[in-house]
């Protein structure tokens, strides 16, 4: 098959991290295809899914960076979201189809920290049908996707922190410090199952992962129309991702 010319040679190759600011309504994917033509090659890949209604912080590793993938996705994580009490959705979020609507007793930080505060440290954390997670080799997304619900087995998590911001009911935000592997909307859920009237995540923003933070990084969109070479001046290469990281 003959290459395009929109693709870089092997002899021309890029490597790195990319830090790219998603903005709402696309998927993850849809990021990673908008860096490949800007860029020009195939090889580009992110750590951490981000869903279609967050924004925030996504990683892109290029080229030999691919190799670091795993490691980068380790990381802790830190989010900026909202929920939204006496609504549930088979989702877990605002894009979901409504299962439940229930009275919100009245909340305050009083009321909310004790709740917060069981969901501190290590714990353990059921993943949500829509998700990537596999069972039997099928991702519960297409699973979900056909009406099927299944048994999850609850996984470990970790909460380094969080925080209890503004409170305006049926709405809530706050800022959690979490592990690889957690699920904020389950977070949301989870939190609202133990007011006693259910919550759904509305709002999510990725602010910082590992080393790394949002600050600074290229909006998705404007990959699109900023001229490669400034694109390029913005990996960062992989021996200034080990001094960052202080490995």
């Amino acid at each position: 098959m003959r290459r395009s010319r929109n693709f870089r040679r092997p002899d021309n190759p890029i490597d790195g991290v990319l830090l790219v600011d998603k903005a709402p309504d696309m998927t993850s994917h849809d990021v990673v295809a908008i860096a490949r033509r800007a860029l020009g090659t195939r090889r580009i890949g992110h750590c951490g899914t981000l869903d279609p209604m967050a924004t925030g912080l996504l990683i892109l590793v290029i080229g030999r960076g691919t190799k670091i993938q795993d490691l980068l996705m380790a990381e802790e994580k830190e989010y900026r979201g909202m929920l939204t009490l006496g609504v549930t959705t088979n989702t877990q979020d605002r894009q979901g189809s409504v299962l439940e609507q229930r009275e919100v007793p009245p909340v305050d930080e009083g009321v909310l920290r004790p709740i917060f505060e069981k969901f501190k440290g290590d714990f353990l954390q059921i993943p949500p049908m829509v998700s990537a997670i596999k069972k039997d080799g099928v991702p519960l997304y297409k699973l979900a996707r056909k009406g099927q619900e299944v048994e999850r087995d609850p996984r470990p998590v970790h909460v380094f922190s969080y925080a209890i911001g503004r409170i305006e009911p049926p709405h809530v935000e706050f800022g959690v410090r979490c592990s690889k592997g957690f699920y904020v909307r389950t977070y949301a859920a989870d939190i609202g199952e133990a007011l006693g009237c259910g919550a759904h995540l509305s709002a999510l923003r990725r602010l910082r992962s590992g080393k790394f933070s949002v600050e600074g990084a290229i909006p998705a969109m404007d990959l699109k129309t900023t001229p490669r070479g400034e694109i390029e001046a913005r990996v960062m290469s992989l021996a200034e991702v080990s001094r960052l990281r202080g490995a």
